[in-house]
């Protein structure tokens, strides 16, 4: 995990035009983001977005690399995770999202008088399953699998926010396809779709 250091610091220095009559080699003026404030400009970005965002869109408000980025946000994720902190960066694909820790999850459900979401069926887990380890596609391949409808079950997942479309296959009819999305990978606590177990083949 490539945390921040001096040489990582260096490097998130914003170009700057030579100043005229500057004697060359003179040392630039540091933007003040390479600081100290980096890791807090950092944090308040996370929290006001209150959505994933990529390692390009923070490279863009912090101006600097996405080296420089990363560097920060795996540095930022260390910070957060120790006891005493209530919240965690999530790192879901490429896309980073501070989140509440499981742990206080009824508290914050109280305070916020969140009711539980009612759970998802027998069903919706099978349509997802299908849909998480053969993404992109599309429902007619969900119930060739399954033998049953599943267009019902599909918008509800699309309603869950754990399925979203994800572009129409050039066939006839253009039939949409469907895959998982940031809030799947949040929800299962997986960083990327590469961490879902694989599937055991079935005895012949």
């Amino acid at each position: 995990m490539a945390h921040l250091n001096d040489e990582t610091l260096d490097g998130l220095d914003t170009a700057a035009e030579p100043v005229q009559g500057e004697p060359l080699g003179a040392p630039r003026v540091r933007s003040p983001l390479a600081d100290d404030n980096l890791l807090a400009a950092l944090e308040a970005i996370l929290f006001t977005a209150g959505e994933p965002l990529t390692v390009k869109r923070v490279a863009g408000a912090l101006q600097c690399s996405r080296d420089g980025a990363l560097a920060a946000l795996e540095t930022l994720q260390a910070r957060l995770d120790t006891p005493e902190r209530g919240i965690c960066l999530l790192h879901l694909g490429d896309a980073w999202q501070l989140c509440a820790k499981p742990d206080y999850a009824p508290a914050v459900r109280e305070t916020l008088e969140i009711k539980r979401n009612v759970p998802l069926s027998a069903a919706a887990f099978e349509v997802l399953a299908i849909i998480a380890y053969h993404q992109p596609i599309t429902k007619s391949y969900c119930e060739q699998v399954r033998g049953v409808d599943c267009a019902g079950v599909v918008n509800t997942l699309c309603q869950r926010g754990l399925v979203e479309e994800k572009g129409r296959l050039d066939l006839p009819g253009r039939p949409l396809t469907y895959g998982t999305t940031p809030d799947f990978l949040r929800c299962f606590c997986l960083e990327s779709l590469d961490e879902l177990p694989e599937i055991e083949a079935e005895a012949q």
